[in-house]
């Protein structure tokens, strides 16, 4: 086998603690990146940017972010659809009023506004937490909802109240509109993908993720040895909401073109993001990916099977996708709480020392 850790030392503590300390997996996560970046645009069709490739990278972004506040620093939410659209209105309300502005700068800023208004609604979780934050960031989904609803300012007045994206270019090439090319939408959505899950990685291995860590397992030990509560969940919260603000921007702009808040970015946005970091495994960046990638792909697959193979109706195959899902949370709830990625890691535990027992 080549799993192995034979002849794989290490000569310094850099070496020690990166990332990936297994030759095989370094190369593997280059050789996956290498294909991600310089074969997929080549290959890709319309079909699948549209059905799996761009929604999964941007429903990996919320993930992550998602996975950041709950699975790191313990801080129950349910208004991460709201926080998209504060992303979403925020890179619409940009794009309109500064047609210069290019789409990174767009983006980049949506998400700082999102961090903005998810700290703020971050600071109940400072007297509450459990079950009465998750309620608290539940109301927050539904009073944003509300207000992109409502405040004509936030649609510039529309009379139908639907936003659209303006049609702009990176370096000449057209990442948002109706003329936007596969591969464009593709790309763009990458570069932020790898830049945040770089950054994710980074914060979560250093002194803020130890501190969010600490908070989680139990917050008033962790303000005995040191830790200061307010700075550490607020920070959670806004990092948090940066990610799921750059995400609701990419979902309106990149992916969708036009949007209505409460047909997109309502309740049920939040517990499909809320699934992804069950499914994938809570505190982990590969479990972020793993949630969205099967969570995404699982329609696509019924689809392909159910309906185009075996004839289904349509509508019982939604209905399974449901079944799915819920039967997948209670077994990964009960069985194995962290879901795909201890899965993966008790894998590779196997691969590394078979054929002898574990």
């Amino acid at each position: 086998m080549l799993y192995r850790e034979a002849g794989d030392f290490k000569t310094s503590y850099t070496a020690d603690n990166q990332t990936f300390p297994i030759q095989f997996d370094r190369v593997g996560y280059w050789a996956l990146l290498a294909v991600a970046v310089l074969v997929v645009p080549f290959i890709i069709t319309d079909y699948w940017a549209s059905s799996f490739l761009v929604p999964f990278l941007i429903y990996a972004i919320a993930a992550l972010g998602l996975n950041i506040l709950t699975g790191y620093c313990g801080q129950v939410s349910l208004g991460t659809g709201g926080f998209m659209a504060v992303g979403a209105y925020a890179s619409y309300k940009l794009m309109t009023a500064f047609p210069w502005m290019d789409m990174f700068t767009v983006t980049i800023l949506s998400g700082f506004i999102t961090a903005a208004v998810g700290a703020a609604f971050g600071l109940p979780s400072l007297r509450i937490k459990g079950f009465y934050l998750a309620v608290a960031t539940l109301a927050a989904q539904f009073f944003l909802v509300w207000m992109f609803n409502k405040v004509g300012w936030f649609y510039n007045y529309s009379a139908s109240g639907q936003i659209n994206a303006p049609e702009r270019s990176v370096f000449g090439i057209i990442v948002t509109g109706p003329n936007t090319q596969a591969w464009a939408q593709y790309l763009f959505c990458l570069i932020f993908v790898i830049a945040l899950a770089w950054i994710a990685r980074n914060l979560t291995r250093g002194t803020v993720g130890r501190q969010w860590m600490a908070i989680r397992d139990m917050d008033i030990a962790a303000e005995i040895i040191g830790v200061n509560p307010l700075r550490a969940k607020l920070t959670a919260f806004a990092v948090s909401s940066f990610f799921v603000g750059i995400s609701g921007a990419l979902f309106f702009t990149v992916y969708l073109g036009a949007v209505e808040v409460g047909e997109v970015y309502g309740i049920t946005k939040s517990f499909l993001v809320l699934f992804m970091i069950i499914i994938g495994g809570l505190g982990s960046i590969f479990g972020s990916f793993a949630g969205a990638a099967f969570l995404v792909l699982l329609p696509v697959v019924l689809k392909l099977v159910g309906v185009d193979l075996l004839g289904w109706p349509t509508d019982i195959v939604a209905h399974l996708n449901l079944v799915i899902v819920g039967a997948l949370i209670i077994f990964f709830l009960v069985v194995e709480p962290h879901g795909l990625a201890q899965l993966w890691r008790l894998t590779k535990e196997k691969l590394r020392l078979w054929p002898f027992p574990h």
